[in-house]
């Protein structure tokens, strides 16, 4: 998992409610077994829409999505957040997030930052006035920067620091390897091993 520090970006509005992971990536893309390439199907049938945001010049390359309350509701599917890391987004600003899916997003990186309604709107003001603005959603200070706006914003120790220094659960798991490994040579023959 790449680490999250600081991250500069243009943005993209999506200003629905309740944006539940069936809408960020249908049910027929789950036959899939590797964990890349979800990006294509992301909003895929908001996408047959020409008028779409994401469908529009101004969204290609934005690295922050702006949406409304509630977002990432529904099933506890992961694909969703793999679509959404997938397609290049490196931080979601919301009201809200489903705790499922807030999770999901902080298990591959991608940073999930809920702000107040009005400071949301703000943004999303700000960004529909001048597309090419840039946000800066910086995990070290725990704020959001843009046009004459600094928010903070809460996120738990913990998973802060795991998101400053890009471990996902196998690279937590990875740092404690030598004492795996030895324990694992006192362990009796007769018992299951992990190698």
């Amino acid at each position: 998992m790449r680490p999250f520090r600081v991250h500069t970006g243009r943005a993209v509005v999506l200003d629905r409610a309740d944006v539940d992971t069936d809408q960020i990536v249908p049910a027929e893309y789950l036959k899939r077994i590797e964990r890349t390439g979800f990006g294509p199907f992301l909003f895929a049938e908001w996408r047959k829409d020409p008028g779409f945001v994401l469908n529009r010049p101004e969204a290609e390359g934005a690295t922050i999505l702006l949406a409304g309350p509630n977002f990432g509701c529904g099933s506890s599917r992961e694909h969703a957040v793999w679509a959404l890391e997938d397609h290049g987004f490196r931080a979601i600003i919301a009201p809200s997030f489903a705790d499922i899916f807030r999770t999901n997003c902080t298990k591959v990186g991608l940073l999930p930052v809920a702000l107040p309604a009005d400071t949301v709107r703000a943004l999303m003001d700000a960004v529909r006035a001048d597309p090419s603005v840039e946000l800066t959603v910086d995990l070290e200070t725990r704020e959001v920067r843009g046009p004459g706006l600094r928010a903070p914003f809460g996120i738990d120790d913990f998973t802060r620091w795991r998101l400053l220094e890009g471990l996902d659960d196998i690279g937590l798991t990875l740092r404690h390897e030598d004492a795996i490994a030895s324990y694992e040579t006192t362990r009796p023959d007769w018992l299951p091993t992990t190698a």
